[in-house]
């Protein structure tokens, strides 16, 4: 199934996930290398949002990253601002769940989202932002075949200090020239 590896397996969100989604995007922590507000959010903005910006978009897809051996649901992996037309989108990813962290979840979850956004909707190119201190995530995408493209420079304040958000991309003929390489 294009949708499972050994470990995860992506369903698509549903509004049943509001709840959980709103525990992950609330916890400061899994928050921290994600998200520049780093706000709080209430309940009915967290519904409105799901509601709007994650299930009413027609430029999106989010799924949930389900491990496997307990079904547990460990985190979410979306598409946005997908273009069509010049078949491009963002990527975007977070582990909620912190005792999945650094443990090949993102890496597995991160390549069936690929695998589907290039090989089933034959996308040209993905782009990602991360944080310059982010170092695990920036190895992962430079594993995975992201190639830098750019930084906003000092455009994040965190703990006192400004930092870089990077930007990367990877096309279509990269990653399949990588999965061949891999094999």
């Amino acid at each position: 199934m294009l949708f499972e590896s050994s470990r995860v397996k992506l369903r698509k969100m549903t509004k049943e996930d509001t709840e959980l989604y709103h525990k992950w995007r609330n916890e400061i922590e899994v928050m921290y290398s994600t998200n520049p507000s780093l706000d709080v959010y209430p309940m009915e903005a967290t519904k409105e949002f799901v509601d709007h910006v994650i299930l009413g978009s027609h430029s999106g897809k989010s799924y949930i990253m389900v491990e496997k051996g307990n079904e547990i649901p460990i985190g979410i992996v979306s598409l946005i601002n997908i273009d069509y037309k010049n078949r491009n989108a963002e990527c975007i990813i977070d582990i909620g769940e912190k005792e999945y962290w650094g443990k090949g979840y993102g890496s597995e979850g991160l390549r069936l989202l690929l695998d589907y956004v290039f090989y089933e909707m034959n996308l040209h190119r993905v782009y990602l932002k991360v944080f310059s201190f982010n170092d695990r995530a920036v190895r992962l995408y430079n594993k995975i075949g992201f190639q830098q493209e750019g930084s906003s420079r000092q455009s994040l304040f965190r703990d006192g200090e400004w930092h870089d958000i990077i930007h990367m991309g990877l096309l279509q003929k990269e990653y399949f020239k990588k999965q061949v390489k891999d094999e």
